[in-house]
């Protein structure tokens, strides 16, 4: 094999914004290693240089004639871009909102950093991968990383719990999807790439075995645990109370981001031939987070803790999208985890703001808020809003087109769940920001009049603030400026190509109209079809 074949088999320009995350990790350990703790706030400035260089290289990609690379390993189409670029810019968002956090716990911010980048390539890589190996290796840096990061704070004893059943949880479900893809490869023929496994199983003819719908399931517990879907859950609320509070807000964000990645390469690439045996799974996993993230969050007392069934909920939500199928369902997912990382890491930089004033993250401690911070009331205010749906911020739009995605593709059932649940939700959102803006002077609790005079000089605060700025104008304005977002979702499902015959055989089995191109989506509000009574 001569070189010019072997560079057209590797393709490696695909991988460029991976490559920049990787010179940016080692210019990371290198600074600190020639400056020490005196470089820790020019190591966060530059890391997130190297992300925002690599969201840039991600734009110089998008429409490539050629995304396959590594003999066929990682695929470099539309799908995976708009998921790398809901990695890098999360991880973007948490290095702002962490340098502060992470010079009070004591503990050094370039490591801390290094970790973060390396889930953050994890989280890339799994986002493109297309080839069993490709996908394990990645979906562990992602999932060792996050152990370390949760387990950053030594001194917190709370941190080292979280960690310790994070740990455990997580390697009992890598070990779960490791033999449920191992089943894959051997059901396929010894194939190990997904569409090779597909045609692989056609030609066996094992499409409806049990040994299929074993790896199915297995491979669904893994993807459930990486999204936090009822019932692999666990782990989330005990994480989310003890780790720190910028690990969490990437984990809700970056991670169940390529989690979702993960779960529509792989279960429409690899399982066709048992599509309705998947969708019924997730339709149970869906009707179970919305139920248990949203009652079950009524009764939390912990800031972060309510936000941990917050989590589990929207994750609910979301799987409406990937059970619909269709192309309206898939860019209605991208759309709704677009709008989800700015209101989510809003609602977190508040919170961490909160916790480095006043130490602590319990719900009745917001009594009185309005009275000593009006910013940070607002703030949190318009991202738990947000979250429940309130018209005209950009969680309700994203839910909008997720349940009308839903309702063409005959899912009145989850809808309905959907509607109702969000009721729910409305009414603990509100609850805090009842708490925060309408109690009395003399209402105020402990932690508020304690409250220390708001300065933004000090050192670290000025990225916070600046994280609070951008997240709180884009989860403001997001949803009527919606077009461009839904245009951008739309546009990376319909020029991906692994996804045209999921979406043309589901439209054929319902009879559903197919999605206008984005050029002819409405300026205003995505098309709706006549017939549809909602």
């Amino acid at each position: 094999m001569d070189f010019a074949n072997l560079a057209s088999q590797l393709n490696a320009g695909t991988i460029l914004p991976e490559g920049i995350v990787i010179l940016t990790l080692l210019g990371v350990l290198i600074v600190d290693l020639i400056l020490g703790r005196t470089s820790s706030r020019s190591i966060g400035y530059l890391a997130i240089a190297g992300l925002l260089a690599s969201i840039v290289a991600l734009y110089f990609q998008w429409d490539a004639l050629n995304p396959m690379s590594f003999s066929g390993g990682f695929n470099s189409d539309n799908l995976s871009i708009v998921f790398r670029g809901i990695i890098a810019l999360s991880a973007a968002f948490t290095i702002l909102m962490s340098i502060r956090y992470i010079e009070q716990s004591g503990t050094a911010l370039a490591e801390f950093i290094a970790i973060l980048l390396t889930a953050t390539l994890g989280g890339m890589f799994l986002s493109g991968a297309s080839e069993l190996v490709m996908i394990f290796i990645s979906l562990e840096t992602l999932s060792i990383s996050s152990y370390l990061l949760t387990g950053y704070t030594k001194r917190d004893p709370r941190s080292n719990e979280a960690a310790l059943k994070y740990l455990l949880i997580g390697a009992s479900s890598t070990a779960v999807f490791l033999y449920g893809v191992s089943l894959l490869y051997g059901l396929s023929g010894g194939q190990t790439q997904l569409s090779a496994i597909a045609d692989g199983i056609a030609t066996a003819n094992v499409g409806q075995s049990l040994g299929l719908v074993i790896a199915l399931v297995f491979a669904i517990a893994g993807i459930g645990f990486k999204i936090s879907a009822a019932p692999f859950h666990q782990w989330t609320p005990d994480v989310y109370e003890g780790a720190p509070t910028p690990v969490i807000a990437f984990l809700s964000v970056g991670s169940k981001a390529a989690g979702f990645a993960l779960a529509i390469r792989l279960l429409t690439t690899a399982f066709p031939l048992v599509a309705d045996e998947w969708k019924f799974v997730f339709t149970a996993l869906a009707v179970l987070s919305m139920i248990l993230g949203n009652v079950v969050a009524l009764a939390q007392t912990s800031m972060k803790r309510m936000l941990a069934y917050s989590s589990i909920a929207q994750a609910g939500f979301v799987m409406i999208g990937l059970i619909a199928g269709t192309q309206a369902g898939y860019a209605s997912m991208i759309f709704y985890l677009l709008v989800y990382l700015f209101m989510n890491l809003c609602g977190f930089t508040c919170i961490i703001l909160f916790s480095l004033r006043t130490g602590t993250d319990q719900i009745a401690e917001y009594s009185g808020l309005y009275q000593k911070d009006p910013l940070l009331t607002l703030g949190l205010s318009i991202s738990l809003l947000s979250l429940g749906g309130i018209p005209p911020l950009a969680g309700f739009f994203g839910k909008i087109y997720l349940f009308w995605a839903g309702w063409q593709a005959g899912l009145y059932g989850l809808v309905l769940l959907g509607l109702v649940t969000s009721v729910v939700s409305i009414y603990y959102y509100i609850r805090v920001v009842k708490m925060m803006v309408v109690k009395e002077p003399h209402e105020m609790s402990e932690a508020v009049q304690n409250y220390p005079p708001i300065r933004w000089n000090l050192p670290g605060f000025r990225p916070l603030q600046v994280g609070l700025a951008i997240t709180l104008i884009a989860t403001s304005i997001a949803g009527i400026l919606s077009n461009p977002l839904f245009t951008l979702a739309n546009h990376s499902i319909s020029h991906t190509a692994i996804l045209q015959a999921t979406v043309n055989s589901t439209v054929q089995a319902q009879n559903l109209p197919l999605l206008p191109k984005s050029d002819s989506v409405s300026q205003s509000q995505p098309p709706v079809d006549s017939n549809v009574k909602i």
